[in-house]
């Protein structure tokens, strides 16, 4: 899986992932140009499923594409297995099954998540999904050796790269780190800090997300308005792009094999595509 993803991907929750039809030929030269730029992976977020993932992996032929993350709880793994079973039978090796546990605020049936991700992970066994095709949204130690034994690797989202060091030991050489990290295009540190913590306010009302910071070093008031400066810098990219490069370079010398890229700009729709910041990206990744 490594070398399919290569070291850079896209993360968007939003126009990738959208299921309009109207906005289905632009997905798909969207998707065809961040191959062309280098990309090796595009990341599909909120509960993403193959259903949105399939429009993009025929819209291109080398770029993998991947769920960040599928819910257990939105997706029965009888059916979550014989989406990829097709999918990976008509684009071998491109689809990436990312699986989580989401939010108790955003599943009505959230219990027991650990309990019920092994479960679910019992199932897709038993239903022939291989471990190799699919990662975990990891963020605890337990869901860090869940990846580690019974997946490819691990796809946290909204770490630093001290936790991406600490996750790469847990896991180990071989599996996959994929960390998310949020990239805003931005070297004014006002105006970067205030689009990132707009976009970063629903995360801090998620406690999967604020206790995971709680255990890794930061503090109440590092939680408070929006997220301290410290916090801020420390799970965004923002600057000048040698800054924003550099940043980037940190995660990956932490451990990172790969590093799923978020563009957060403040402005216009979520289902928006940002292709010129994209392609300013993969300017600087050079």
């Amino acid at each position: 899986m490594k070398e399919t993803i290569g070291k850079y991907g896209i993360w968007n929750g939003g126009g990738l992932r959208s299921e309009d039809p109207s906005q289905r030929g632009e997905r798909a030269e969207a998707a065809a140009e961040l191959a062309e730029l280098g990309f090796g992976a595009i990341w599909l977020g909120g509960s993403s499923s193959a259903a949105n993932a399939a429009p993009l992996l025929e819209a291109t032929s080398r770029i993998a594409v991947g769920t960040s993350i599928q819910s257990i709880w939105d997706h029965e793994p009888e059916s979550a297995a014989a989406s990829f079973t097709d999918l990976n039978a008509a684009h071998p090796g491109r689809f990436v099954l990312g699986l989580g546990v989401s939010h108790a605020k955003l599943a009505d049936q959230y219990r027991r998540p650990y309990s019920a991700l092994v479960a679910y992970l019992d199932a897709l066994d038993e239903a022939g999904v291989p471990a190799e095709s699919r990662v975990l949204a990891a963020l605890g130690p337990k869901t860090i050796a869940l990846a580690r034994d019974r997946a490819a690797g691990s796809i946290p989202y909204l770490i630093t790269a001290e936790q991406t060091a600490r996750s790469r030991e847990l896991l180990g050489e071989a599996p996959l780190l994929a960390p998310e990290l949020k990239v805003v295009l931005e070297s004014d540190p006002a105006k970067a800090r205030s689009v990132a913590r707009d976009y970063l306010a629903i995360y801090l009302g998620l406690p999967n997300y604020t206790n995971n910071f709680l255990r890794n070093g930061f503090t109440e008031d590092d939680l408070k308005d929006g997220g301290s400066d410290r916090l801020v810098d420390a799970v965004y990219a923002w600057g000048t792009d040698e800054k924003i490069r550099a940043r980037i370079d940190e995660f990956i010398e932490a451990g990172a094999d790969h590093v799923a890229l978020q563009i957060v700009d403040g402005g216009g729709s979520r289902y928006d595509l940002p292709r010129q910041a994209w392609r300013r990206l993969a300017s600087l990744l050079g």
